[in-house]
């Protein structure tokens, strides 16, 4: 069986269980009004009568349930504004059974004549349980289904005490208006620091962050440094006035296409000026030095990784002195700018057919607080090495694909098609994270590694 034809099986099994909980449903809200109706007992009608005359009831239901749209609807994404459909369906089926009582009496074909009273309750009920049911699946699937759930593991919390760290510092953080150095700052900011350098070249990017903290009254000084990392005679200002403790350095190129195009730019960007940064480190005798790495440094064949690699070369080359300097490995991060997340998301907001480069790729993925966090641990530990996290097992950029669509209320293939593009130059089919115990010392933080030279 085909994909299309696998979701086509689940589309109509669970338009049948919509239907089963909806018979469900209205039994309760039938038989509900009848011992309202009846101060609690019930009637002398048999049991045969009671079944006859639900079935009227829940067929002229399911017939304007159906008319009204109503199973069109997926579960997951109904919202208050389709509330009123099942209010619609639930009140004509009541004026219908109403009519039927008045022009055709129910004891012809059900053996029984329920009172008016019972068919207006049970609008009541039935428009209550019709619809409580359904708000309380989308409950449930907006607490399941999460960013959290399509990486297929445990999210990993670091803990406080890396906090303490940078209590009372001043700390440098490059690529500030990035997804991974804004929220480096924001987290860095709650640790009450003495002030915060947030050095980034894009003015909007450096704009949107100084105008979120500035907002967020946090009482720690911060500054935005409109400066580009490959520029020497800027940084060095920033590192005699205002003499760093900390640096942790995220400005970069990730896109790997983009940088197999323009390969002297990811260079300069990516290696140099972590060379550069990194030494001037070294040279106003900062405390701490994290470099932002990549999973794709891991045997690199992708220009970017190996400019990522050079970088960490380059780093760690310098330890020895007074500055302890480290590097961070991460995966791909959820919802950061121009991730495959984001692309997704877009895609399937227009409905336009989503696009996977291959239907064996996989990746690594983490959320953007796992991903700080390991920053901020690695920051305040005393090793010169490369951490890595522990991101568990690959997830393929298929599943992730139909994951996404299926949270969004959609089928894939079915609403919504997938479409294979071919992988881009550059481009492993997996990517590469070993944390083996002949690969990777175990530290005493949970999940987090330190790489084997």
């Amino acid at each position: 069986m085909d994909r299309k034809a696998k979701e086509t099986v689940i589309f109509a099994a669970t338009r049948l269980l919509g239907v089963a909980v909806d018979a469900v449903s209205l039994a309760f809200a039938y038989y509900g009004a009848i011992l309202l109706r009846f101060d609690l007992q019930a009637p002398r009608w048999g049991w045969f009568a009671v079944l006859s005359s639900f079935s009227v009831v829940a067929a002229v239901h399911f017939i304007f349930l159906g008319l009204t749209g109503c199973y069109r609807l997926a579960w997951r994404r109904t919202s208050l504004r389709d509330l009123p459909r099942y209010f619609a369906a639930a009140f004509i089926a009541c004026v219908v059974l109403t009519a039927m009582r008045f022009a055709m009496p129910f004891d012809s074909f059900a053996h029984v004549r329920p009172p008016y009273s019972v068919t207006l309750i049970c609008f009541v009920l039935a428009s209550v349980f019709l619809v409580i049911w359904r708000i309380a699946w989308c409950w449930f699937w907006e607490m399941r289904s999460s960013e959290k759930s399509l990486i297929n593991r445990e999210v990993l919390h670091m803990g406080q005490s890396a906090a303490e760290f940078f209590s009372d510092k001043v700390v440098m953080v490059t690529g500030a208006g990035g997804s991974i150095g804004s929220e480096i700052v924001r987290q860095v900011i709650a640790a009450k620091p003495k002030k915060v350098l947030m050095v980034e070249r894009g003015e909007t990017a450096l704009y949107n962050i100084e105008r979120e903290v500035r907002a967020g009254k946090r009482g720690v000084e911060t500054l935005p440094l409109m400066k580009d990392v490959n520029d020497e005679r800027a940084m060095r200002e920033i590192f005699e006035e205002h003499k760093p403790e900390i640096v942790l350095h995220a400005a970069a190129y990730k896109h790997v296409p983009m940088v197999e195009m323009n390969p002297e730019e990811g260079w300069r960007n990516n290696t140099e000026a972590t060379r550069l940064l990194a030494k001037l480190s070294k040279e106003y005798a900062v405390k701490r030095f994290v470099l932002i790495s990549t999973d794709k440094a891991v045997n690199p064949v992708s220009v970017m990784g190996k400019t990522k690699k050079a970088a960490e070369k380059a780093v760690m080359e310098l330890n020895g002195g007074e500055t302890s300097f480290c590097a961070v490995r991460f995966g791909n991060v959820f919802g950061s700018s121009g991730s495959v997340v984001q692309l997704f998301r877009e895609q399937i907001a227009a409905r336009s057919p989503v696009t996977v480069t291959d239907p064996r790729m996989e990746r690594y993925f983490m959320m953007v607080s796992e991903a700080v966090g390991l920053v901020l641990q690695a920051a305040s530990r005393t090793e010169k090495a490369i951490y890595t996290l522990d991101m568990g097992q690959r997830v393929k950029i298929l599943d992730l694909a139909e994951g996404m669509i299926r949270q969004a209320g959609y089928r894939p293939y079915v609403d919504i098609p997938i479409v294979f593009i071919g992988a881009r130059p550059g481009e492993k089919i997996c990517e590469e994270i070993d944390v083996s115990e002949k690969s990777a010392y175990k530290t005493d933080a949970a999940k987090i590694h330190i790489t084997k030279a």
